[in-house]
């Protein structure tokens, strides 16, 4: 600050000289003016200078004066520099030492703080975790005497009532020894009443047996909920071409009208090649069409299951209608010389209409109730072999060669299901 003042003083007195009058001037910086007057009043100088010389003088006196002046103001202004870039190293060097020594101490702290404040953190956790062992080990030390208690009890309760059992089966000897001379005819009496009604008990278990529950080796049915025009299932055997056949199944219907189908078989020429169907408590057998049938009167009843098995053959047209093993109705003559074409349609509990699987059906000729061992051989078989599908506790697992039950392809379409036991 002291050399800026100094170089404003110059410049002030710079300004100052220069406004003066330099004509009477006899020195410039303490050198004497060369231009000058003797004592006689003549000049030294063989010409004398006129105005404009003078003019030219003071403006060359100006111009060392400016030069002086720069250069002592250009080393002022060094100076002063250098003197500041030197308080300027200093004071960054300081201040770089401070800075760096203060951020150092803060993070000394902080991390010293934070080693304080794990340290604490960990000691809390510490001290809870013995404090819930030592509660957990206090639970379970008071389960244990709860459970030894408990077993004291049940174990004094046991002793207890065996005791009781004891007693009371000694009392009970006691006064069957003594009563037994006298009522031994009544209790003879009284267990012969049992065994009778334990007979007429087992007596009853087959027809409730045949009304709740499959037919014997039988584990599986159709059931047709109720009557429908969309509930039936179709049945899709590999070749129906047949000269003559046996179709046999275990039926239990739960509803009858004047025509129930239990399943049938056409073609679109012809939609009746085969039918079975019931007719109120009656069974009607027809192939080729409705008029080549045979009928078996009164031989179906509501809610129980039984057992239907039908035989044609085309060389001289013998029909054969078989309920439970027994031969129900026969006749000759029908369809004599026809054959079963392949590539029709067979369905069971609904009529075959002739044009499509599932469109046109009668709900009015609809099948209720329950299906199971459906199976048709492409010969006739033996009366014997009719009567141990009734008869043998694996009805079921006899399959024919035409359509075999659990193993030809049925699906079952609107309500009817599976079901199984």
């Amino acid at each position: 600050m002291a050399a800026l003042k100094i170089v404003l003083w110059i410049l002030l007195s710079l300004s100052h000289t220069l406004a003066e009058d330099y004509e009477d001037l006899q020195y410039i910086h303490g050198m004497e003016n060369t231009i000058s007057v003797l004592p006689d009043g003549s000049c030294k100088c063989q010409k004398e200078l006129t105005k404009w010389d003078k003019l030219f003088v003071m403006l060359e006196d100006s111009q060392m004066k400016q030069n002086m002046l720069q250069q002592s103001i250009g080393e002022v202004c060094e100076t002063e520099l250098q003197s500041i870039r030197s308080e300027m190293h200093q004071f960054i060097a300081n201040f770089a030492g401070t800075s760096t020594n203060a951020i150092d101490n803060a993070i000394l702290r902080i991390t010293t703080e934070m080693d304080k404040k794990l340290a604490y953190t960990l000691k809390e956790v510490s001290e809870t975790n013995v404090e819930i062992e030592s509660e957990k080990k206090d639970i379970l030390h008071q389960l244990l005497l709860v459970s030894q208690d408990l077993s004291n009890r049940l174990k004094k309760l046991e002793m207890t009532w065996q005791k009781a059992v004891d007693i009371k089966d000694q009392r009970l000897s006691l006064d069957i020894k003594r009563r037994v001379p006298v009522k031994l005819d009544t209790t003879l009496n009284f267990l012969a009443t049992e065994q009778q009604q334990s007979k007429t008990e087992l007596t009853g278990c087959p027809n409730w047996s045949a009304k709740h529950v499959l037919p014997s080796g039988c584990d599986m049915a159709l059931i047709f909920p109720m009557r429908s025009k969309k509930i039936y299932a179709s049945v899709h055997p590999d070749d129906m071409t047949l000269s003559s056949f046996t179709a046999c199944i275990w039926i239990k219907a739960t509803h009858l009208l004047d025509k129930t189908i239990v399943f049938s078989y056409g073609t679109k020429r012809n939609p009746y090649q085969i039918q079975l169907y019931f007719n109120q408590s009656s069974a009607v057998f027809s192939v080729h069409s409705d008029t080549s049938k045979i009928v078996a009167d009164d031989v179906v009843s509501l809610g129980e299951w039984a057992h239907f098995c039908t035989t044609w053959s085309a060389e001289d047209g013998n029909a054969t209608l078989w309920v439970n093993g027994r031969l129900a109705a026969a006749s000759s003559g029908i369809a004599v010389g026809h054959n079963i074409p392949n590539g029709g349609l067979l369905q069971l509990g609904q009529e075959n209409n002739g044009c499509c699987t599932g469109g046109g059906f009668d709900k009015s000729l609809a099948f209720t109730g329950k299906l199971t061992g459906f199976n048709i051989w492409n010969r006739i078989i033996s009366e014997h072999e009719i009567q141990a599908l009734t008869s043998r506790d694996d009805s079921c697992s006899i399959r024919g060669n035409v359509v075999g039950w659990s193993v030809t392809e049925i699906l079952p379409h609107g309500g009817a299901e599976f079901i199984y036991y």
